[in-house]
């Protein structure tokens, strides 16, 4: 599909760019090979091509063409299934298995979803006939597409999140400009060559701009010419992304950093629930936002839920991602590297210890690779369990009981994603409705799907991707009156709205 090289997707054509830089196998260090290296000119000529198709294009407006474009692209992306299944293990890193859900074929199904929904969505609401001031007057609420969006995307599952932005904004009626991470430009490139060649998605309704440079995104940020900014990655860059918009006072939509926490109530099966636990923080090498890197265990069971984890967590070990039994992978790149390992010295220096793991795998010489790490002897007001590491790190703490658990729980300034196990299903219920946090897993429950809204409290994010809600991030809402003719028939007076009105008021009807 790609070759050794990848091109940028500017208002239609396929470009090789004027720059180039090297994508890296982070198992083995091996460079892939090129991408284009965007230059500012090139984003300004990839704004430029949204706003001219949104502004003078029929996408807009014509839902019938958005919802036929997207099933070609969830179609055309199904036949390459294979072609992106190897170069999003070698270029993410990522374990095959998981390029069977999350990191390839779950997305790609996705796309249809918001097709549907596009398809079936009332864009317009009637509220009826009321009277305010006198005048009778017929008013309807209007959803229009926001117009263009920029989406700058990060490199831990970059087809998930790069088609969670992409699906939805499309389906709504947008035009996009996609930044991804300059860690897997080939994962976008190769979605800027589906579109170009596979799908009747005019020029300009969605554009690729990959390069080095952090500055492009920080363009999409900025300039005028974008309406809203949809960015996924770290709570500080996002500070930047809310710092950049304002002076524009376009929408952002932001999803961010998690230190989720898996809670075990004193009535769960202790083993299962440690060693489900100890399956997710390690999970692509703990490289994902919402995964649960901080362990709750009843106190006078501490002890038995270390070893039950630790021995968990060392026999998942480090594998090859190609292999269909791997787990925890490699990390994405040295630098990755390197910052996780500043966090396990600074576990050390917290008075933290390592049931298992605390340093890089031995006899793995090449690639960036960090052992399943296990910290133990900290308490949740020390750094390495408050912020977020990015790598296969679990810091397991005791608690005394569910009020403690959920306070334990709470005392974090993310609030993306959590996790509780029981006996009592009702009981664990109960302590997951009191978590602050966007998701919650009972029991095991996946809460990932087309139509579920996923996103943050407090500073995991603003606002939600996927489902309903993630499609309505990107439309706006507009009020129409107008004066109603004399004596029409079904005329009403008044602050009443009738059933219609009220179905609205109410959210009903939304799809």
């Amino acid at each position: 599909m790609l070759g050794n090289s990848s091109p940028l997707l500017i208002d239609g054509g396929l470009l090789p760019g004027r720059h180039r830089f090297e994508t890296v196998d982070p198992a083995t260090e091996e460079v892939l090979g090129e991408a284009a290296d965007a230059t500012r000119e090139d984003m300004d000529h990839a704004i430029a091509a949204a706003r001219r198709a949104f502004d003078d294009s029929g996408w807009a407006t014509d839902p019938a063409l958005r919802v036929r474009c997207l099933r070609q692209l969830s179609e055309a992306l199904t036949r390459h299934a294979g072609e992106l299944r190897e170069l999003t293990v070698a270029e993410a890193g990522a374990p095959r298995f998981l390029t069977y859900g999350a990191q390839l074929d779950a997305p790609v199904a996705d796309l249809a979803w918001f097709a549907g929904l596009a398809e079936r969505y009332a864009w317009e609401h009637d509220l009826g006939r009321a009277s305010p001031m006198g005048m009778a007057s017929d008013r309807r609420v209007v959803r229009e597409p926001v117009g263009v969006v920029g989406a700058i995307t990060p490199w831990n599952f970059p087809h998930q999140i790069n088609l969670a932005k992409l699906g939805p904004a499309l389906a709504a009626g947008n035009t996009v400009v996609l930044k991804p991470a300059p860690d897997t430009p080939w994962c976008a490139a190769a979605l800027g060559v589906v579109v170009a060649e596979e799908t009747d998605i005019p020029p300009g309704v969605v554009n690729v701009v990959t390069g080095a440079d952090h500055v492009l995104g920080a363009m999409l940020s900025a300039d005028p010419r974008v309406d809203l900014v949809s960015f996924t990655g770290s709570t500080q860059t996002g500070r930047a992304v809310m710092r950049e918009a304002a002076e524009t006072l376009k929408r952002v939509f932001l999803e961010l950093g998690g230190k989720s926490a898996f809670i075990v109530l004193d009535d769960a099966d202790l083993r299962g629930a440690c060693s489900y636990a100890a399956f997710t923080a390690v999970t692509h090498a703990g490289q994902g936002c919402a995964i649960t890197t901080r362990l709750l265990v009843p106190r006078a069971r501490y002890g038995e839920a270390v070893e039950i984890t630790a021995a968990a967590m060392a026999k998942l070990g480090t594998g090859d991602p190609r292999d269909d039994r791997t787990v925890c992978g490699p990390v994405i790149s040295a630098r990755q590297r390197e910052r996780i390992e500043g966090y396990l010295d600074l576990a050390r220096s917290e008075g933290g210890s390592f049931a298992t793991g605390g340093g890089r795998p031995p006899g793995r010489d090449k690639g960036f690779w960090i052992e399943p790490t296990l910290v133990t002897g900290l308490t949740n007001d020390s750094r390495t369990a408050r912020e977020e590491i990015f790598g296969p790190v679990l810091v397991i703490m005791p608690h005394d009981g569910d009020d403690d658990a959920v306070r334990i729980a709470n005392d974090s300034p993310y609030g993306l994603s959590g996790a509780v196990h029981g006996g009592d299903p009702e009981r664990a219920r109960a302590v997951a409705r009191r978590l602050r946090t966007g998701t919650v897993s009972v029991n095991g429950g996946v809460w990932y799907g087309a139509d579920v809204p996923f996103g943050g409290y407090k500073q995991s994010g603003i606002g939600r991707e996927m489902g309903v809600a993630g499609f309505e991030e990107y439309l706006e809402t507009k009020a129409i009156a107008e004066i109603a003719p004399a004596g029409g028939a079904g005329a009403r007076t008044g602050k009443g709205t009738g059933d219609a009105g009220r179905a609205a008021a109410a959210g009903e009807g939304a799809v």
